[in-house]
């Protein structure tokens, strides 16, 4: 085990353990206040030490994009797992896989089609078990509440053998606002509108003991939760540059940065070259549509904390990123940021940035300890 950030090849991952658990405690005590049961989206971290810490919070279950998620965190012991995109059929075989061997994996459909192909394809002594993705605010996948496919689909999954267990939504357009007064009128649309849609397949004869509701910033925005019975979020656990310009973290609640060695300088034109560029930061620009635009990232010192002079990596290639600052004030680059200089950049989207790499360091009383993580589908 290293004992210092110093010893580090960089570009790397690197968690504030503090940060993370301050992140999963606020959530958790925020669920548990609104009655709901807790689903953490693991997609972000796709770390099972991050997600242990989760379930030791009072985490019931975890959420998974990818049948790769479901694996391995399987594999390390979790078997209550929510599937939460839409199934192809292509996957249903490997989904039953992991039933076979005790995996209670749930899964979701949006369509007719998707829903027939869950009753063909499931075995009569272990039936899928699936939810239905309603869409409650246009921003992706989903039937309507009021739409009757709603229904359709429901009859299809219940009298196919399958078993229906409710609904779901992820109000996504949450990540298009920055209001406080507009978030927590989305928070009541997604739960509202999830509970009209549990409401009429009740009404239809149809089994909904199931209400599965998340994003991050309407979970930190709901005043309260009637009618939902879950809740499911991710990039709450890491925050982002992105998610403080909407509004729900401050800039010392972001716990994922990416620690870089500065390798150059370009005093004329106020640059410091680092060498963290797009392949360790990710190509994601969020922020440059939000009110605050943070470039690929923000500078911060060794120990976490935003440099003065508002340094920004402006510019990046696949491993140079630019540093400048915002200001447009040229600094004594090379005294103060002298090669070799180890410097640590907060992220614009957590997950596309841990997404560069297969592990974490994380810095513990007793040193650097290592986290591993995992990509792929």
């Amino acid at each position: 085990m290293t004992t210092s950030l110093s010893d580090i090849e960089t570009p790397a991952a690197v968690i504030d353990v503090a940060r993370t658990q301050r992140n999963i405690g606020r959530m958790q005590d925020r669920m548990n206040a609104l009655g709901v049961s807790f689903r953490p989206h693991v997609k972000t971290t796709k770390c099972v030490a991050v997600a242990d810490r989760q379930r030791a919070a009072g985490a019931n279950g975890i959420t998974v994009s990818t049948l790769r998620e479901a694996e391995e965190f399987f594999a390390a012991g979790y078997d209550d797992i929510l599937y939460a995109v839409c199934i192809a059929p292509h996957r249903l075989s490997r989904a039953q896989g992991l039933r076979d061997q005790g995996c209670r994996l749930r899964i979701l459909v949006d369509s007719v089609e998707a829903a027939q192909a869950v009753v063909e394809a499931q075995s009569r002594r272990d039936p899928f078990e699936v939810l239905i993705e309603v869409d409650t605010d246009g921003h992706r996948s989903g039937v309507g509440p009021e739409d009757e496919r709603l229904i359709e689909i429901g009859r299809i999954l219940h009298t196919g053998g399958a078993t229906l267990c409710g609904v779901l939504t992820h109000a996504g357009n949450s990540y298009e606002l920055d209001d406080p007064e507009a978030l927590e009128h989305l928070a009541e649309q997604e739960r509202a509108l999830s509970v009209r849609a549990a409401e009429r397949l009740r009404a239809a004869g149809l089994p909904c003991p199931i209400v599965s509701v998340g994003s991050t910033p309407t979970a930190l925005s709901a005043r309260a939760l009637d009618g939902v019975t879950e809740v499911r979020c991710g990039v709450y656990v890491f925050f982002d540059l992105f998610m403080t310009n909407v509004g729900v973290c401050a800039i010392d609640d972001i716990a994922l940065s990416v620690l870089t060695t500065v390798v150059g300088h370009q005093s004329e034109k106020g640059w410091i070259i680092v060498d963290a560029g797009w392949m360790a930061m990710s190509r994601d620009r969020g922020t440059a549509r939000q009110r605050h635009d943070y470039g690929y990232g923000i500078a911060c010192d060794l120990a976490g904390h935003p440099l003065k002079g508002d340094l920004v990596m402006i510019a990046a290639n696949q491993e140079h990123g630019i540093l400048a600052a915002t200001n447009g004030r040229l600094i004594s680059l090379e005294n103060r940021f002298p090669i070799g200089t180890r410097l640590r950049i907060l992220p614009n989207h957590a997950c596309a940035t841990g997404a560069q790499f297969s592990e974490y360091h994380v810095a513990t009383d007793n040193g650097i300890e290592t986290w591993r993580r995992f990509n792929g589908w």
